[in-house]
């Protein structure tokens, strides 16, 4: 039988009552991809574990990025190989072992506007190519080739040809972020982690110079609990100067959170069989393909306002449409734009580096006894660095641990997802849906499909389509509060699903619907569901007016207007 975890509701008072009634060896701090990913690796040396998020999972820099797993091209020009090749390698071994139900191969067009680039580029990405080839794991994607105008025109249509000399076509791979946040964190709950979102750490528990543990709230049901821990790690990115000052300021680590924005705009508004990437005089930009939807990114500007709202301006935006309408025979302009996201980048400070230039490499501290820190890096070596923290904190256990096995421990989903694949068509006949939405559900659920089937089958109506965000089932977002933790409207509007970045209307149009789906199964009253529908409508509105702000600071302004709460995430 496949290995499984639910994150509902009683699963989480489980957890808070057990981190908080016996020792553990481990407690983690964050729930983004790197707390997750620690939070798997030490359950699986066989150390008992316990993560905590003060909001809910992914829901800072985890769900915004640019959703790709790659090696980063732009590495290779600063000659930073140990980095590619270490980022190459984990994007091998996402796509063929751990997560091949989430992660896939996507192509992109790397555009020639001269002709001493076509070496230049060319060679690059030779070298990228190689060491995926020369990794550890199957490289899985197709190898680089390259193009001129006329197989260009026919690829991408509206993909201006006249001042190119051709182009060169590679692969990298994608990935839902948020999804891969919640799978990695259902998986050690699977192997015993104690997992638990609205929860807060308040303070840290000392004997002597020693961090013995740490107190920690529950934002739900404002209850404190002490946890008791061999070993406290920290993982919680943009936040970690705040911990830092928790135990009095000690520690060595400086981040800098960097801003990185991105645009959804509908797939028909730019044809073409792949992506793009150019290089910007500040950063790289993307045109990603996204189911029916393109996302184009990205900013990278310094951010020192509000960690908890990074706002995109009404500036970011036009600085994206006009970099992406420089490619373009057809422009794009605000009306076009769907949905747009800010996210913040944890980068390791440097002494002069503007932003944009500091490496993503990760860092792992031991400020103090009992206490280890991580920050930098990026999704695609997540894993690395939760081996790398836990390293580290089993040097400080009585008897060390076991050496890290994540490499060879796929997440939930994996297991069962070929064979489905496989049987897709029997799934359809059998369930009643159109092949379509059973590739949709095998794409988000891999071989837990038959959870969501389950639900249909116990409720027919869950099989419908949402109203406004046909995209995705009702049994979806049934799913979202009984297996994945989901407790607030914004995490199945932002996270759980993607509608609130994937619709013109921001969600605010499914939001009852949604919500009274959700109720269903945690108890809402009619005060408590009108509550959250209310609070999701204010937040759009609030992104909305940031939008329309021309500076950091106005759009900031903006959007702290969204009602905070302990759902506020």
């Amino acid at each position: 039988m496949a290995l499984t975890a639910d994150l509902g509701p009683h699963s989480r008072a489980a957890a808070l009552k057990g981190m908080s009634d016996h020792e553990l060896d481990v407690l983690v701090v964050g729930g983004g991809v790197v707390g997750v990913g620690v939070a798997l690796d030490a359950v699986t040396r066989g150390l008992s574990t316990a993560i905590v998020e003060q909001r809910d999972f992914a829901s800072g820099t985890s769900s915004r990025s640019s959703k790709l797993v790659h090696g980063g091209l732009r590495y290779l020009e600063m000659f930073d190989f140990g980095l590619v090749r270490e980022a190459l390698e984990e994007r091998g071994l996402l796509l063929t072992r751990l997560a091949p139900h989430l992660v896939r191969p996507v192509p992109f067009l790397y555009p020639l506007h001269h002709t001493w680039e076509r070496p230049y580029v060319g060679a690059g990405l030779a070298l990228y190519d190689g060491m995926a080839m020369a990794g550890k794991y199957e490289m899985g994607v197709p190898k680089h080739k390259h193009l001129f105008r006329r197989q260009i025109a026919r690829m991408a249509p509206d993909l201006r040809t006249e001042n190119l000399t051709g182009a060169i076509r590679y692969y990298d791979c994608q990935v839902d972020d948020a999804r891969l946040v919640m799978n990695v964190a259902r998986t050690a709950a699977a192997y015993g982690a104690h997992v638990a979102s609205r929860t807060q750490v308040t303070g840290f528990l000392r004997e002597g110079e020693r961090v013995v543990g740490a107190t920690i709230r529950d934002l739900e049901d404002d209850v404190s609990y002490e946890v008791r821990a061999r070993v406290v790690i920290n993982a919680a990115g943009v936040w970690t100067d705040g911990i830092q000052e928790l135990v009095g300021g000690k520690g060595a680590l400086k981040v800098e959170a960097s801003k990185g924005i991105h645009l959804v705009v509908p797939k028909d508004r730019i044809r073409s069989e792949t992506g793009f990437i150019t290089k910007t005089e500040k950063s790289v930009l993307f045109v990603i393909p996204w189911g029916r939807h393109w996302i184009i990114g990205t900013t990278d500007t310094p951010w020192d306002l509000d960690l908890a709202h990074p706002a995109a301006s009404r500036a970011d935006i036009d600085y994206v449409l006009g970099h992406v309408n420089t490619l373009l025979r057809d422009p794009l302009d605000h009306d076009d734009v769907e949905g747009v996201y800010a996210g913040l980048r944890p980068l390791l400070k440097g002494e002069t580096e503007p932003t944009s230039k500091i490496s993503r490499e990760h860092t792992v501290v031991a400020p103090v006894p009992g206490l280890v820190m991580i920050a930098g890096g990026k999704l695609t070596t997540y894993r690395v660095m939760a081996k790398d923290a836990v390293d580290v904190a089993a040097k400080t256990l009585e008897g060390g641990a076991r050496p890290s096995i994540t490499d060879r421990v796929p997440l939930l989903g994996a297991h069962g997802f070929e064979t489905r694949t496989n049987q897709r068509a029997t799934l359809a006949r059998t369930s009643g849906l159109h092949l379509a939405r059973i590739d949709h559900l095998l794409g988000r659920y891999g071989g837990m499909v038959d959870e969501l089937l389950d639900l249909m089958i116990e409720d027919p109506s869950l099989a419908e389509p949402l109203i406004h965000a046909e995209d995705y089932l009702g049994a979806e977002v049934v799913y979202a509060v009984t297996h994945e933790g989901a407790r607030h409207l914004d995490d199945v509007l932002a996270r759980r699903t993607r509608i609130s970045i994937e619709t013109f209307d921001r969600g605010t149009l499914a939001a009852q619907q949604v919500a009274e789906l959700m109720g269903g199964v945690l108890g809402w009253d009619r005060s408590r569901l009108e509550e959250e529908v209310d609070h999701w409508l204010r937040r759009v509105e609030a992104e909305r007016q940031s939008q329309e702000k021309l500076t950091d600071q106005e759009a900031d302004e903006a959007r702290v207007q969204a009602p905070e709460g302990p759902w506020a995430g």
